[in-house]
């Protein structure tokens, strides 16, 4: 393999370059790094085999004095134990003994796509089985690879995932179970008097516990604003509160053990409790088939969750029919409530290429503007975005068009002379089946 060498200058000469050569040197630089982590990865792979368990003692972890070969690639290549893990499992990849991740491999190498975009490939796909066919897989990693280029690789992880559901629905089920079986919470005491808090949350358990500290803290990490005077004042007391972000988080979560999760009105959560919404294709709830999807949260969950789900208390299930949510509202000046609850589960966040917002974060804009254009203050016509975005609408030149169905983004000619459209982004999964059922349905392409 060939690297590339990129001559960079000191932090002096980087201060004399202008905008565009700057990003192109990070750009240089970034695709240096990509084909330095695949060689790095191979050989990681090749430090596993050769720490393989039936070595015993004899294998290289082992004579190294560690227990496991992600320990050495760590120790070695000062990296994370989770980064050193990463670099191995690509690096199997990379050997051909996976022809279905050739694509992913041949991306590797070439230094198309980072190791951690290649890791979500491969975690989120999985192997082939009784229900997916190893050609399949392929062409599922041949498309990853063609937008992992685009978007982070905690997206393309998802959409990983979310492409293995479609392919294999009734593996929901087991994917959701491993992934609950994997959930824990530990406090362990420190020296000096504090208590470290450990754990990983599954889907469910994080929609239910994002949802409650998400509504406390918005206001301080570019929440929507607010119109209601009451909400408005909450907002800025949380915003000039002395704590931390962080401390006003744990505080709220104490509080909420305390209370036993029953808060009363306005007093922990504002003007109402946090609520955790349910998003599935009415296609799917009626077939008693598919996947469904916590908003916030990037892995689905079963049908036979879903249902339950829907018939808890605190939940929202939201319901979707030919790309669209179902009982929008009607037509006012303002977004209502409703209609935010089903922007929030078509789009799942702010549309912007590349923000990682989610709803709770975010505001309704009207794509013909309300007052401009003369806007309907319809389903159709409105787009979440958050905060930034929407001021860049607004006060930037920047302007969402919806064509065919689908959202796009026209720069100013400032930033693009040509305006040419970038697909928005949408993370709503229940849109997404919806919209690929009635395209099934019809025979459009």
């Amino acid at each position: 393999m060939t690297i590339t060498t990129v001559i960079v200058p000191d932090h002096v000469e980087l201060s004399a370059l202008d905008d565009s050569a700057l990003l192109s040197l990070q750009g240089e630089i970034a695709a240096s790094r990509r084909q330095l982590d695949a060689v790095s990865a191979s050989i990681s792979a090749e430090v596993s085999r050769r720490s393989a368990l039936e070595l015993g003692y004899a294998g290289l972890a082992q004579r190294s004095g560690l227990r496991t070969p992600e320990a050495l690639v760590q120790r070695v290549a000062g990296v994370t134990r989770s980064e050193a893990r990463s670099m191995i499992r690509v690096g199997l990849a990379l050997d051909g003994s996976s022809p279905w991740l050739d694509p992913v491999a041949a991306a590797v190498r070439d230094g198309s796509i980072s190791v951690a975009s290649a890791d979500g490939i491969v975690a989120g796909l999985g192997v082939p089985g009784s229900q997916v066919a190893a050609d399949d897989l392929l062409d599922a990693a041949a498309r990853l690879v063609g937008v992992a280029s685009q978007t982070t690789p905690e997206r393309i992880a998802a959409a990983a995932r979310s492409m293995r559901d479609d392919l294999d629905l009734e593996g929901v089920d087991d994917r959701e179970r491993v992934l609950r079986d994997k959930r824990f919470l530990r406090l362990i005491p420190q020296p000096d008097g504090m208590t470290r808090i450990i754990g990983l949350l599954d889907p469910e358990s994080a929609a239910v516990v994002g949802a409650a500290v998400d509504s406390i803290t918005s206001p301080r990490r570019g929440g929507p604003r607010f119109v209601d005077p009451t909400e408005v004042a909450r907002a800025e007391r949380i915003i000039a509160d002395p704590r931390t972000t962080e401390q006003i988080a744990l505080d709220a979560l104490v509080e909420m053990v305390v209370l036993a999760g029953v808060a009363d009105k306005g007093k922990l959560f504002g003007s109402r409790k946090p609520e955790v919404r349910l998003h599935v294709s009415l296609a799917d709830l009626t077939a008693g088939s598919g996947a469904a999807q916590l908003e916030g949260q990037t892995a689905n969950v079963s049908l036979a969750t879903a249902q339950r789900l829907a018939c808890a208390g605190g939940y929202v299930p939201i319901l979707f029919h030919e790309g669209q949510p179902l009982d929008v509202g009607r037509n006012e000046r303002l977004f209502t409530w409703r209609q935010k609850i089903a922007l929030a589960a078509r789009d799942g966040g702010c549309i912007f290429p590349g923000c990682d917002r989610p709803p709770s974060w975010c505001e309704a804009h009207h794509i013909e503007f309300w007052g401009r254009d003369d806007g309907r203050t319809d389903i159709e016509q409105g787009v979440l975005l958050c905060r930034h975005h929407h001021m860049l609408a607004h006060n930037n030149g920047w302007e969402i068009s919806l064509r065919d169905s689908r959202y796009w983004i026209i720069p100013p000619p400032s930033i693009d002379p040509t305006q040419t459209p970038i697909p928005a982004q949408s993370r709503g999964l229940a849109q997404t089946r919806a919209h690929a059922q009635v395209t099934t349905s019809t025979g459009a392409s």
